[in-house]
């Protein structure tokens, strides 16, 4: 897809100028006339003296940096020639210092994320742009844990967002040329080639770009769902490496819920490296996180960013179906965009921390078929859970998702996650016998916090319950009455996706 410079085609960085050759005349020489008689002679410095011009911003909005001038003061010419003074300041004086943006703040070390100029995107043909999770209002329809109306996944009111987030060019860097391993062009060059774009045809012609990563030696590739689903029953999906390698590939399984699915390789090469799996529950608020895709079919673009928060309760579609996902996910500033959808997100030390699925996006309406950029409010799901998942659909080809066997609402303003009065087609909200009940919930009570995270609502729940494991034990706090009270269950099991 487009890099967030989309919209900006032809608009060419400005140069810095250099520094004159020769330093401006001060308004009073110092001391006046040297020794020998000579005389600093009278010049008028050009109308188009050279200042220098601040770069467009590339990558955020805001006010531009005032331009700053290498003389600011008028020349004056000297007036009567003088005795020079003993050891006073140098003459002539030193050129003014080049702007700290000419050379990355003269620090001497490179700049995460510098800006390289980016080409007119050349016309395609008219087809589906690259896939990627739009954030939307949705309800849940699954047993176990269902839905009513609408959450905004996002939480509108704190973003947590940062606005540095830049592209790096790293597809045509010279091979003998070697960058540190804690770089960004280091941690690229090594995770590039393990990085696909996926290309996923339907029956009817219909189609898109999407990005996935070498899970294993056998072939394995990890991607979202709603990047394969259009082709997995009767399309063709291919995966393209980053040295122009194709090779076509299969479902093994998919997760619609969890937004996972798992590729095979046809006739998959020997030598292939899996890109190192991190953990997830380790990442901090502030770590720098790398983001490999294809944004608009712009096939192996990175893009740095850090992580702006954690846990924030996500549900996404792809806007062809009223079936969502939900995660509990990592927010990244890192630019991701239509095409990023199913690529790695990397930790600095290029450790696979989460899988790109989701943007926050300021176009209305058309949820997913937008082709709206980033606007620094991405989603990864965590790692750790879609690890899981992908072991889970290599083994059998099928999702297993944990329940705690209750319907709770979609409404925000419950002040947590309220099960439901009645389940769907008139069951019970509380299924019998199930997890909830024999923990002692009933229909009408609130869930406030689930193994001590704050729950704000039924997606905040689902998101928290789907990063456990059937069989695990948790703990729920809930009010009933106004009365608060605590909970111990296993969570039990739903298998596939309804």
């Amino acid at each position: 897809m487009s890099t967030e410079n989309e919209g900006n085609e032809g608009n060419a960085v400005p140069s810095v100028p250099s520094v004159p050759s020769a330093p401006p005349v001060p308004a009073a020489a110092p001391g006046g006339a040297p020794q020998g008689g000579s005389s600093v002679p009278e010049s008028t410095p050009p109308a188009d003296a050279p200042t220098a011009q601040v770069p467009a911003a590339t990558h955020q909005d805001g006010p531009e940096p005032s331009p700053t001038a290498y003389d600011q003061q008028a020349y004056q010419p000297p007036s009567t020639p003088q005795q020079p003074q003993a050891a006073s300041a140098a003459w002539p004086p030193p050129p003014p210092a080049v702007p700290s943006y000419a050379d990355g703040g003269g620090t001497g070390t490179p700049v995460w994320g510098a800006p390289a100029p980016v080409a007119a995107e050349p016309a395609r043909k008219p087809r589906a742009g690259g896939l990627v999770a739009a954030v939307v209002v949705a309800a849940l329809v699954a047993g176990g844990v269902g839905g009513a109306l609408g959450f905004w996944a996002a939480d509108r009111n704190d973003d947590g967002s940062s606005s540095g987030s830049t592209t790096v060019a790293a597809s045509n860097s010279p091979k003998d040329f070697k960058r540190a391993a804690g770089t960004v062009a280091g941690v690229a060059a090594k995770a590039l080639p393990s990085v696909v774009t996926i290309d996923a045809q339907s029956g009817d012609g219909e189609g898109g770009t999407g990005t996935g990563f070498v899970y294993d030696k056998e072939g394995h590739i990890l991607t979202n769902n709603h990047v394969v689903a259009s082709a997995a029953d009767s399309g063709q999906l291919t995966a393209t490496f980053s040295d122009g390698k194709k090779y076509g590939a299969e479902v093994v399984g998919r997760a619609q819920g969890y937004d996972v699915a798992v590729l095979k390789l046809k006739d998959a090469p020997d030598g292939l490296t899996p890109l190192p799996l991190g953990d997830s529950e380790k990442v901090a608020v502030g770590d720098s996180t790398i983001a490999i895709g294809a944004p608009f079919g712009l096939s192996n673009t990175v893009t740095t960013g850090i992580i702006s928060a954690k846990n924030r309760p996500v549900a996404s579609g792809d806007g062809s179906s009223n079936k969502n996902s939900y995660m509990s996910a990592l927010q990244t500033d890192a630019s991701i965009n239509p095409g990023n959808s199913g690529g790695p997100l990397l930790d600095a030390g290029g450790a696979v921390i989460g899988i790109n699925s989701a943007i926050q996006s300021t176009s209305g309406g058309g949820a997913g078929q937008s082709q709206a950029g980033s606007i620094g409010l991405g989603f990864a799901i965590p790692v750790n859970q879609a690890k899981n998942v992908a072991e889970q659909l290599i083994r059998t080809g099928e999702p297993v998702y944990p329940v705690i066997g209750a319907m709770v609402t979609m409404e925000e303003k419950t002040g947590g996650a309220a099960i439901s009065e009645k389940g769907a087609e008139g069951t019970p909200a509380v299924t019998p016998d199930g997890p909830a009940a024999k923990a002692g919930l009933k229909a009408g009570d609130v869930i406030t916090k689930f193994n001590g995270t704050v729950v704000e609502s039924g997606p905040t729940l689902i998101g928290e319950i789907w990063t456990h494991k059937p069989g695990d034990k948790v703990t729920l706090t809930y009010k009933r009455d106004g009365r608060t009270a605590t909970a111990e269950l296993v969570l039990g099991e739903r298998k596939g996706d309804s």
